[in-house]
Formats: structure tokens, sequence, C-alpha cells
């Protein structure tokens, strides 16, 4: 099967979610903040939330992966079973005694259920433990609310772990502590799932700190790369050179975000909705700027050059007269507000059709005075974690764009 996307905007053909599940559930006032939640999520409502924007997408044709599902398919194969465990058992947390329990424990769970695990986590009263075989000082010493193996919350935002650049995939190098082990479950698909024999990776978790958001496909051959709060400067130059290497690119614009919470990834400030249109928080608008990097020929380091306004930098690698700009609130407050509720974050399932939230209604209104037509989700329990239809999607397919645009 081939796996294909070279730009934001292309018909969308298959997309890779995850249902929220349990590990939402294990959210509480003593550990959202470690686990980068803005608030605790009312579970129902984020699972019927999702629900709804998965369907909205099979309205429009798009074929939806589940990853809980593709893991536990994964699973099934007996190499990435014990990679996997033995990744989680290799926590220098554990210990030798707990780490045996914890090995037995795991050894008893078919693919479903240690796919479930390895998802929403193992509590300290969950484990399998008996007065014969006790749990050791590590655990005996443990809260009774800690982990044994910590929830992957954020493991909604599929757009973060892995992306796909024209026919290879790239699974990123999460910054956070909390989420690395998300790309550890990613790779394992992508590596071991029969869907994607033959898959050939662009980048590797073991590479400098990169994460999805930061990257938009601005064209055929034209990457955005956001360095901010998740994203390196370091990331952005081996990005760049594994695509130049591999032809899937001829130019990438680094933009400097800045590293604050509501603009931690490129994409909370900028979405593409049109192949010559994007959707911008204007207070930035005018004074994003953009390094344009070239590949080099053989043997050449890639030349950099600016810094130039982002928009001006974009429309010339994208063979534009104008990059169209909508911006996302009319007054300074809206604006502020809509752009926290992730008014920008929007995913676009063809030219001029995007998915974003209902109640940023007045971007969603400028989307529409634009000729853009915009498919409303609700999120209220979805966004607590910071992130909107683009984060929480992972494209796999699109119908590719003309070269030229």
């Amino acid at each position: 099967m081939t796996h294909y996307v070279d730009s934001e905007v292309g018909r969308l053909g298959t997309v890779l979610l995850h249902r929220p599940g349990p590990e939402l559930a294990r959210l509480t006032p003593r550990n959202n903040d470690s686990l980068l939640f803005d608030a605790i999520p009312w579970v129902g409502r984020a699972q019927e939330e999702h629900d709804a924007f998965a369907a909205a997408l099979r309205e429009r044709g798009v074929e939806v992966l589940y990853l809980a599902t593709l893991l536990a398919e994964t699973l099934a194969v007996e190499d990435a079973r014990a990679e996997l465990t033995e990744e989680v058992l290799r926590s220098p947390r554990l210990g030798d005694t707990l780490r045996a329990r914890v090995a037995d424990h795991l050894s008893y769970l078919d693919p479903a259920a240690l796919a479930d695990v390895l998802t929403a986590g193992l509590a300290h009263e969950e484990l399998r433990i008996s007065s014969e075989r006790p749990g050791g000082l590590v655990y005996t010493l443990m809260d009774r609310h800690d982990f044994v193996i910590d929830p992957l919350p954020n493991l909604l935002f599929t757009r973060d772990s892995s992306l796909w650049i024209g026919d290879r995939v790239g699974v990123t190098s999460l910054a956070m502590p909390a989420r690395r082990r998300e790309t550890t479950l990613t790779d394992a698909i992508y590596r071991h799932h029969p869907r994607f024999a033959g898959t050939e990776f662009v980048y590797r978790p073991s590479l400098e700190h990169l994460e999805g958001g930061d990257v938009l496909l601005l064209a055929p051959g034209v990457l955005a790369v956001g360095v901010g709060e998740r994203t390196t400067p370091a990331g952005a130059e081996r990005l760049g050179r594994q695509v130049f290497a591999a032809g899937l690119a001829h130019t990438i614009l680094v933009v400097p975000i800045a590293q604050e919470r509501a603009t931690m990834h490129l994409d909370t400030v900028c979405t593409m909705v049109d192949v010559d249109a994007v959707l911008m928080y204007p207070n930035i608008a005018s004074t994003l700027s953009a390094y344009t990097v070239i590949a080099g020929g053989d043997g050449e380091d890639p030349r950099v050059d600016g810094p130039a306004p982002f928009l001006r930098a974009a429309a010339d690698a994208m063979d534009l007269d104008l990059l169209r700009v909508i911006d996302t609130g009319l007054d300074p407050v809206t604006a502020e507000r809509e752009q926290w509720d992730d008014g920008n974050n929007t995913l676009a399932l063809a030219p001029r059709l995007c998915v974003g939230y209902e109640r940023n209604t007045e971007t969603n209104a400028q989307l529409e005075r634009a000729g853009i037509e915009v498919i409303p989700i609700a999120g209220s329990e979805l966004g607590s974690g910071r992130g909107g239809p683009r984060c929480m999607s992972c494209p796999i397919t699109r119908e590719p764009l003309p070269v030229n645009g």
C-alpha cells in the first residue's frame, strides 16, 4: 500500500488518530502539569467529541486508522512485543525486583491488554504481586497513587510523534520527558505492522529534538519548520539534511517562534487552508521571520539565507506572487482568546475545506468569508491538552498537488 503526503491541503485519504481512552482518566490535579495538560478532562465527553471528529472525517471519505488498534496488531508480532516490553523494563526507576515483577505481569497479557498498559500505564495497585513474590523495596516505597508505568495522555496528539513527507515517514524526537515513550510505540508500528511493510524512514527518535506540530508541508518540495519550545535548531537542521539527501524537498524555511505554552508549535500560530492561503495569528503575522535553507550540491552543506519576513520567504519558496493570510479574529482580545483555543490549528481535508473547533466563532467566520468551508467540531474537553484538529491527526495519504501549486 502506498502512503504519500506532499502538502498540507491535498485531499486527505488516510489519517492516523488516537481515540482518548483510560490514559486520560489517569490525570489528576497531582499530575496534570507534569503530563502537560492544563485541566482535568471529562473523559466520556472527550471521547464523544473525538468520535464526532472521526465521523466528520469519514463523512468526507477519509479512512480513519486508530493508533491503539494498530498497536495491538503490532504486538501480535513477537519481535515487536519483545522490543516494546524491553523498552518499558529498561526504566531505571524500577530496580531489579520490581522489574522482574513487571516483566511477569506483562507476560500474561494478550496483545490488546498489553497495548492498554503501554498507553494507559500501570498503577501501583494494579501490579500483580503476592506474599510469595513481593514487589521489593522500590514498590514498597512508592505511593499507592504512583505509576509503575506512566500513562501517555498526549497520544491523542498523533501529529507530534510522526509525520509523512512524500513516501517516507519521520518518527520524531519529542522534547518533553512525559511524551518520549510515544515515539517508541509509533516507531514499532511503522516497522512491524504489516500495513507499513517496506516503509522507509526520513527521521528517527534517536535524532535531535523535532516535533510534528512544528513541520508544515507548504508545497511539494517546500517545508516550514518552527523552532521554539519543542523543536530545536539542531532538529530543524537535521530534518533539512535528511529530506535533502532523500530528494524530498529543495527548500526548508526555519521559523523561530516564541517559547511559550500558547505557541508551543508552529501549527498553533499558522496552518494552511488552501494552496496559497494560511490561517495566522494576527499578532505575529507581520513579525514572523524565516531563514531559508536550500540544499547544497554534492558534499556541500545546505545554504542558509535570511532572515526575511516569513510570508515573503514562503511565497518565494512556493513560487507564488503572494501568500494569502486569513487572520484569526478582528480585535486583539478576540484574536488572543481564539489563538489560545486553537483557532489557528485547523486540519485541511482538501483545498478550501478544513476542520476547526466550533467555539472559535470569529476565526471560523473569517475563514468562511475568505471562501474556506469549515467543518465545526466540539472541543471543550479535547482542547484541555492544548491541541486542535491538526494536532490530533497524522495524515498518511493525501492526493498529490501539482508541483507549481
